[in-house]
């Protein structure tokens, strides 16, 4: 009698209280606690884990699941160990509840997409009204008004929003660098760019230069900030009009004259780029890292004070 209670105790199921023999006691892998801690508590076995992560509570296992679900509940949820998919079944609540889940799942899945194109309906628009405000800052208000209005419609919606994305990408051509490093690269074989004050380059500088491989010398160019082209690009067709007005008001067209401005702005700006980066590779050439002695450090101090003052 004693030997068949055991087996039929031992066959019961996972929602059994003594569901196991003494030999393979259950351990809850989300609470860490025992059967005979809880002997009323519903256990289960959710997935193909073997051992000490086969049995969790049913109560334990419906708050993980929780946590992981977000508050939503029909998303699957898999076992943190075996990667098995919890087979998660629901009561029947009826057609209306079905209908507001599928509702309420369609909305979910949707307003991320729907939020994506107003950001980028509303980034579109705001690129239509920069490119008009250009185009009548550029020509003239009346003559751009008079453009626009003659244009067709698709090539303005199309037009419109180039004009800040051709500045954008204008932005990002550095002629700059390109231009200096020709100028670093040719500087022994067009003597001419010796006389340029930032390449007088003196007996320190150029040792390190030439003993020196590639990956050994500062950087040619600098990081790109992305708010920097931003501003940049947008404030150009307001500081082409300006320089334009500046060095070029004999100039009857206002088209010639704010395009003339711009170029002349940009002549002179990479005029001082490339002077700045060549006078700071030139110091970082020059650069010498010095003993650790007291001279040194006191030395140091003091430069960083007259600095600082």
């Amino acid at each position: 009698m004693s030997t068949d209670a055991s087996q039929s105790t031992s066959q019961e199921g996972p929602k059994g209280p003594t569901s196991t023999t003494k030999e393979s006691g259950r351990y809850c892998w989300v609470c860490f606690a025992s059967e005979e801690e809880d002997r009323h508590a519903s256990w289960v076995q959710p997935c193909n884990c073997k051992g000490t992560t086969k049995w969790v509570h049913q109560t334990c296992l419906q708050r993980w699941v929780d946590e992981k679900q977000k508050g939503g509940n029909m998303s699957k949820v898999t076992c943190p160990q075996c990667q098995t998919e919890y087979i998660i079944v629901f009561p029947n609540m009826g057609v209306l509840v079905l209908i507001l889940d599928t509702v309420d799942s369609f909305i979910y899945k949707g307003c991320p997409f729907m939020a994506a194109g107003i950001v980028v309906g509303a980034v579109y628009w705001c690129a239509v009204t920069y490119g008009a405000i250009t185009v009548m800052q550029v020509i003239g208000q009346k003559e751009g008004l008079a453009i626009m209005e003659q244009a067709d419609p698709l090539i303005l919606l199309i037009g419109l929003p180039a004009i800040p994305v051709s500045l954008l990408l204008g932005k990002l051509i550095r002629w700059e660098d390109a231009v200096l490093g020709f100028m670093r690269k040719n500087i022994n074989k067009i003597p001419i760019i010796r006389r340029i004050p930032p390449f007088r380059i003196d007996i320190a500088t150029s040792t390190r230069t030439e003993s020196s491989t590639e990956h050994d010398l500062p950087p040619l160019t600098s990081p790109i900030s992305a708010t920097r082209v931003l501003c940049g690009a947008l404030l150009m067709p307001t500081i082409s009009t300006f320089f334009g007005k500046l060095l070029f008001d004999s100039v009857k067209s206002n088209f010639h004259r704010t395009v003339l401005g711009g170029l002349a702005f940009i002549a002179v700006k990479g005029c001082l780029k490339i002077y700045h980066k060549q006078q700071n590779y030139i110091r970082q050439c020059q650069r010498r890292i010095l003993d650790y002695t007291e001279s040194n450090i006191s030395t140091y101090v003091r430069h960083n004070r007259t600095q600082d003052d």
